[in-house]
């Protein structure tokens, strides 16, 4: 069986009841449950929380809640890989899981299509996993960081003066899902390596949602894309 797990704790900091808090009218984890149904990808939509109302909320708009997230899974320093290995866990007692898919609650711009899409890559590559990535706006070699003294320099001093067309582009996590053989959930094995494969999004379909100043431009990217079309 295929299914999607959505991780979605209580306790968020930056952004209070981030997972739940309303999005163009409704609780921005909806989108990602609604795009999870419309992919028909799954076999059952899971949403991990240690949270009542996020539970509640969930089970509103269609997912299953088959269990609430122990604390020792559910801190501030808890990765995602364990949070998705406990589900597939739980979930492997009773039935045998072969493809999971890791949907971000707070990712509203997301397509069932991209999911669709995303999933047959990965069977086609026979990859370990198949994730979304969008390309960084300006070349990578050319990061500068502020030391102690508020002055500048440059990780990579040596591209100063390559033109930054002959820089090798970069990519960065898209932030969305993240498609896997369950095993290798199981195993936790290292998503940012030669056994993964990217799904290329547009950087105006991408916007991680960390802070309040995050939040404010995906609403606003959210109203622009909606009114051209480029999101359903």
């Amino acid at each position: 069986m295929n299914i999607c797990v959505i991780p979605a704790r209580g306790g968020s900091k930056r952004i209070p009841r981030k997972n739940i808090k309303e999005f163009n009218g409704k609780p921005i984890i909806a989108y990602s449950i609604e795009a999870a149904k419309a992919s028909k990808c799954f076999d059952e939509i899971i949403v991990s929380t240690d949270d009542n109302e996020i539970a509640e909320i969930a089970k509103k708009y269609g997912a299953k809640v088959p269990f609430i997230r122990p604390s020792k899974y559910s801190d501030d320093y808890i990765g995602t890989l364990p949070v998705v290995k406990h589900a597939v866990e739980f979930i492997n007692v009773n039935q045998s899981v072969e493809f999971v898919c890791c949907l971000y609650a707070t990712a509203p711009f997301i397509n069932p299509d991209v999911i669709i899409k995303a999933f047959k890559q990965l069977i086609v590559s026979k990859a370990d996993f198949c994730f979304t990535v969008t390309s960084f706006p300006f070349p990578i070699q050319r990061a500068m960081k502020i030391n102690d003294k508020k002055r500048l320099s440059m990780f990579e001093p040596e591209n100063f003066n390559i033109r930054s067309q002959d820089l090798e582009e970069g990519y960065q996590d898209a932030g969305q899902f993240y498609w896997g053989k369950a095993n290798s959930f199981l195993n936790e094995a290292m998503l940012f390596s030669e056994i993964s494969c990217p799904y290329i999004l547009p950087r105006y379909l991408v916007q991680d949602i960390d802070t309040p100043e995050d939040w404010i431009r995906a609403e606003v990217m959210y109203e622009v894309l909606k009114k051209k079309k480029l999101i359903k």
